[in-house]
């Protein structure tokens, strides 16, 4: 009876417990795909440089569990940009992302929105995204909910 009330308990808890995990806000990184995959492992987008179909792997590399913080700034075109800090997991994703697919494109997308591509032309070390432009005001908000500010300590208040 009581391996049954302990069941019990868990199954009621796990819901609360992936409630309390929940985003804010989403970021995916997809890196560029062979356009010869097939529709299991890759999708199409118009890339903004050539206005062209480019074919991106469905199962993004970096997403939101992997970014720390963020600085966002007022972009010329009324948008915003920010600079996305990764952790230590997003950082070596993003290097060896720009070692074996240099040449290549990236293609972000925040809260289910394509936002920009960015093509690898060099070896990315830093862990730091840039986002030229393209967010909105309650992308920043939504941001601000999950992620500190560069240079804020993890203790301050947002």
């Amino acid at each position: 009876m009581t391996i049954l009330r302990v069941l019990v308990l868990c199954l009621l808890w796990a819901p609360i417990a992936g409630v309390a995990k929940q985003r804010h806000c989403s970021f995916r990184v997809h890196a560029q795909a062979n356009p010869r995959d097939t529709e299991a492992f890759s999708s199409s987008v118009r890339a903004q440089v050539s206005g062209k179909e480019i074919a991106i792997e469905k199962m993004p590399w970096i997403s939101e569990r992997d970014v720390i913080a963020f600085a966002a700034y007022p972009a010329q075109d009324g948008s915003y940009g920010a600079l996305i800090q990764l952790d230590e997991h997003g950082r070596t994703v993003l290097d060896t992302l720009s070692i074996e697919h240099r040449g290549r494109f990236l293609f972000v997308f925040i809260n289910g929105r394509f936002i920009t591509n960015l093509q690898i032309d060099k070896r990315v070390s830093d862990g730091k995204i840039y986002i030229p432009s393209g967010l909105t005001l309650a992308d920043i908000g939504l941001m601000k909910k999950d992620w500190r500010l560069i240079g804020q300590r993890k203790h301050e208040s947002r």
